[in-house]
Order: C-alpha cells, then structure tokens, then sequence
C-alpha cells in the first residue's frame, strides 16, 4: 500500500508534502506532484499538510479518485526507482491522463 496524489493537485502543486516527506518520495512532475510507491514508508506524514487535501492512503482514494492511483504508480515506469526525488528536480512531464486533463483549480 501507498498513498496517492489525487486531482485537487494538479496545476495547484503546493509543496508542503514534499517538505515534510522523511524519505523525498514525492516527485514533481509538469502539473502534478506524483508519490513513489516502492519508496514510500506510509508515514503518512504529507497527508495532514497537504493544504488542498489532494493526498490519500491508497484505500482511502474517493471512488471519482481512483485512476490516479494507475497514475501515480506508472508515472515511475520510464523512471524506476531513483531513491529520492530531491536529486531530479522537476520532471517535465506527466502521467498522460493527468496531461490530458484541462486546466483545473482555477
């Protein structure tokens, strides 16, 4: 199990996740920030200071949520497991769902 960023980040994008992350298992892509699910401690830590309450334990995910659990797992497809996502900085795309969705949170 892991958690998951769901729609209420895209093009949002806060970051106080990431800073609280004990393991930098969050990455950011163009729109999005995607967690790692092989890195990922379920410390549950980004849940409660995620301002747009955009992060839920995979289980957890609402129902109209739940493709982006497939989003953020293949996300790291092309990627694998880099141990950390401080050393790659941005990552300049995204999961092609989360491309292909309009401009949200506007």
């Amino acid at each position: 199990m892991t958690y998951v960023i769901a729609q209420p980040c895209v093009d949002v994008k806060d970051k106080a996740c990431i800073e609280e992350c004990p393991v930098d298992c969050i990455y950011e892509g163009s729109r999005s920030l995607y967690i790692h699910p092989d890195e990922c401690v379920d410390c549950g830590a980004c849940e409660p200071v995620c301002p747009v309450e955009a992060i839920f334990y995979e289980d957890d995910t609402p129902e109209e949520w739940k493709d982006y659990y497939k989003a953020n797992v293949e996300f790291f497809d092309d990627l694998g497991s880099p141990g950390g996502a401080s050393k790659l900085g941005l990552i300049e795309r995204d999961h092609a769902f989360i491309a292909a969705l309009p401009p949200q949170n506007g």
